[in-house]
């Protein structure tokens, strides 16, 4: 399990690694057009669509009246798992409840002395989908995602949430997705997966009403749906490969750092697992442990293949420059594995979370904390952040103007569009000044 040995001491050395990381996300024109069909089938044929491709790839014995699960199968679901782990579910929601529940954002308004008011109204959304992968054969079934994904709607307000989920070969969910559901109070489920669960979200079916908002992870096919579909309704975002930096110095722990970056390598032979630090014998030793670590995992080849082919550890001259690779990484989770993390933070810009210090690693972030776990990959953390609040709402702006502004500023207003063509804009004002 050769994992690739780098380093970086200026700028320059940049371009050769960015051109590596960057075939991590060259196109699969073929998907494009297999999703393109999809969700032309699914338009046009609906439910008939959706339990066509179910029976091909999941179940072969799905009805339509199958489709949606009934509400007292979701909430019968709490009986059919572990006591403990409803209660661990049950305070995982609400940590990431009460963490959201700071982002919320007001509605305003500013008056001026003339009278004019002006503000910026904020709503919700009125419908959104969640999309939940079943994981494998529906037994790993992306719980988080769900509690990710739902929880900051109903937030923001979202009072109509749809979930979709692929179904067992038996027609069933996995208990552990409907006891989520139900603990979140979600009374909306349906058996579909792939892009034309995305497709039915969307145009919607005589099962599953259409809705203006898509989120949820899921594999190329529900990735390259919804990157189609941007404009028909507002998406998440179209999520890469996970990835994890790891910015390190002596004080680390070699079994810890490794653990971490297999923490992510165990996802997807994408997924890019990056050392960075001045340590060269730190360097040595996680390159040690990765090698046993690794051989010990139930998804060691995966975990193997990943940092084959995307996992690196880079030695710099000193934190700063480590600093200054970090960011041009821009990696999706970043752990400050240092002395002092805090004294680091204010040179960090680009990083979708930042976990602080050794005791900081990155699945506390994506189970159990608080913040969301669905961030930018590949590289786009230099302008986009992680899922919140904000994203399953909507601002509308109010402008008020009074008499006064009109006659004050109308002059103004239809000179500016006389200067763009727009001869109809400044007759609008101009009707009202005189």
């Amino acid at each position: 399990m050769p994992c690739r040995a780098l380093k970086y001491s200026t700028s320059d050395d940049w371009t050769a690694i960015r051109e590596w990381l960057d075939q991590r996300k060259d196109p699969d024109t073929k998907v494009d057009t297999l999703v393109r069909d999809i969700l032309n089938n699914v338009k046009n044929r609906g439910d008939e669509a959706l339990v066509e491709y179910t029976r091909k790839f999941d179940c072969e014995s799905l009805e339509v009246s199958q489709i949606r699960i009934p509400i007292d199968v979701i909430k019968a679901a709490l009986s059919n798992i572990p006591e403990s782990d409803v209660a661990i579910l049950e305070e995982a929601i609400d940590r990431v409840r009460t963490f959201h529940t700071n982002q919320k954002e007001k509605s305003w308004w500013t008056t001026d002395e003339d009278g004019t008011i002006l503000g910026q109204m904020v709503r919700p959304i009125d419908r959104v989908g969640l999309y939940v992968p079943g994981g494998q054969g529906g037994e790993t079934p992306l719980i988080s995602s769900l509690i990710m994904n739902a929880v900051p709607a109903q937030v923001a307000g979202v009072n109509s949430i749809a979930v979709t989920s692929p179904p067992r070969k038996d027609g069933t969910l996995n208990p552990h997705i409907l006891a989520t559901a139900a603990l979140l109070g979600l009374d909306e489920v349906y058996l579909a997966g792939s892009a034309w669960a995305i497709g039915a979200l969307v145009y919607g079916t005589n099962t599953i009403a259409p809705c203006d908002m898509l989120a949820g992870p899921g594999n190329i096919f529900v990735a390259t749906a919804k990157s189609q579909l941007i404009g028909h309704v507002g998406i998440d975002m179209v999520a890469g490969p996970s990835e994890i930096a790891i910015l390190a110095d002596e004080s680390a722990t070699p079994a810890w750092l490794a653990a971490d970056m297999l923490s992510q390598a165990e996802h997807d032979p994408l997924a890019a697992s990056i050392l960075v630090t001045p340590d060269t014998e730190l360097a040595a030793k996680v390159r040690d442990e990765l090698i046993t670590q690794c051989a010990e995992l139930p998804r060691g080849e995966i975990a193997a293949k990943s940092l084959e082919d995307w996992g690196a550890i880079v030695t710099v001259p000193d934190l700063k420059t480590g600093a200054e690779f970090i960011n041009l990484l821009a990696a999706e989770h970043l752990e400050l594995a240092i002395a002092d993390p805090w004294t680091m933070l204010g040179s960090i810009r680009h990083a979708g979370a930042i976990f602080m210090g050794h005791n900081s690693p990155e699945p506390v972030g994506d189970y159990f904390a608080g913040p969301n776990h669905v961030l930018p990959t590949l590289r786009t953390v230099r302008f986009s952040s992680a899922l919140s609040v904000q994203n399953f709402c909507k601002k509308s702006s109010v402008i008020a103007t009074s008499p006064n502004f009109v006659a004050e500023h109308g002059d103004k207003i239809a000179r500016l569009a006389r200067l763009e063509g727009l001869e109809a804009h400044a007759r609008s004002v101009e009707k009202r000044t005189k």
